[in-house]
């Protein structure tokens, strides 16, 4: 049974280099070295054609000192949302319950270990950050009372495409991308407003070459059959399919840190839709585009290919990020 876990606030410690690589399990799907050269060989293939349905917005990561991060929060209305984050601890959930924090939205965490969240992003009141015990492989850990409330739903689970110490526990794409993506699905009251989940490129192309060599242990095939459940279960949803992740994972035990995390020179936003996309994503474009589209109501029901590229971009804005996404969809 899921247990809750109530965050008391307590200073920041510091945290040695070797503690936290023991604390870290990369959160990328194309985390193996071969899978790393098979899909920069797709990129490079496709380099010399022009994107059929690519929009770029230029996008520009915000940078603060400490003060102003804290000032913001500190300042910024309270939001009536209250956004349930799936993966949370991965390196894409790190960045969107950071930026959550930072814009005072408050969040629910479902985590197989709570302890992890205070690791993270420091002690938060539970004002702004609630943190429940559950697995969402197994429908019988999943209390209830978890979705009691939930507004948006964020889910950014994932694991590794090819057999590797992710899998350990029984973590394996069927497990986590299909299972997982269906009983949190399955757990959700018809109230909520937004599901967005984060899936994947190449997903539709999954027994074509070489997506098929990506998929040889059902990655994409799994990742697939989450969107399509997601698809019909008659919730408001959006689709994030993500290019190859980069940038990161930004694991840190300093909220702060993980605010000021950039994509060095690789924020311009590149959207497109019917998985033609080819190519990386940083993760903090991820995160923000998962954000973003909780609150742009023409982007209920759509599915839409992620990439960044060098370049300036929207930042946060929202209209830019408005402008992005009706982009995409008009070509």
């Amino acid at each position: 049974m899921a247990s809750r876990l109530s965050m008391v606030p307590i200073p920041l410690l510091s945290v040695s280099c070797e503690n936290l690589h023991k604390i870290h399990q990369p959160s990328t799907l194309f985390s193996n070295p071969s899978l790393f050269a098979f899909y920069k060989t797709i990129s490079s293939s496709k380099s010399n054609r022009r994107p059929q349905l690519v929009h770029v917005v230029n996008q520009e990561l915000v940078q603060s000192a400490d003060s102003k991060l804290t000032h913001d929060s500190q300042t910024a209305p309270q939001s009536s949302k209250l956004v349930l984050v799936v993966g949370g601890s991965g390196g894409v959930g790190q960045l969107v319950v950071a930026s959550l924090l930072s814009r005072n939205i408050k969040s629910r965490l479902i985590l197989r270990d709570p302890e992890k969240a205070t690791i993270l992003f420091g002690g938060q009141d539970e004002k702004k950050l609630q943190v429940w015990k559950g697995d969402t492989r197994d429908p019988g850990d999943l209390d209830p009372l978890i979705f009691v409330g939930v507004t948006h739903v964020i889910c950014c689970t994932g694991t590794t495409a090819f057999p590797s110490k992710r899998w350990d526990g029984d973590n394996t794409p069927e497990r986590v991308d299909w299972e997982g993506v269906r009983n949190l699905v399955s757990m959700l009251p018809p109230s909520v407003s937004r599901v967005v989940l984060v899936s994947s490129i190449g997903v539709t192309k999954f027994n074509e070459l070489p997506w098929s060599i990506l998929n040889l242990f059902g990655v994409l095939k799994y990742k697939k059959m989450g969107e399509d459940f997601v698809r019909n279960s008659g919730l408001p949803f959006t689709i994030i399919r993500a290019g190859r992740l980069t940038d990161g994972p930004y694991t840190s035990y300093d909220l702060n840190t993980l605010l000021r995390a950039t994509a060095g020179q690789r924020r311009a936003v590149v959207l497109g839709q019917g998985d033609k996309l080819v190519g990386e994503v940083s993760r903090l474009v991820v995160a923000e585009a998962c954000i973003q589209a909780l609150d742009i109501e023409f982007t209920e029901g759509q599915i839409y290919e992620i990439n960044s590229v060098e370049g300036e971009g929207p930042g946060s804005d929202p209209q830019k990020w408005r402008e992005l996404f009706k982009a995409a969809q008009a070509q």
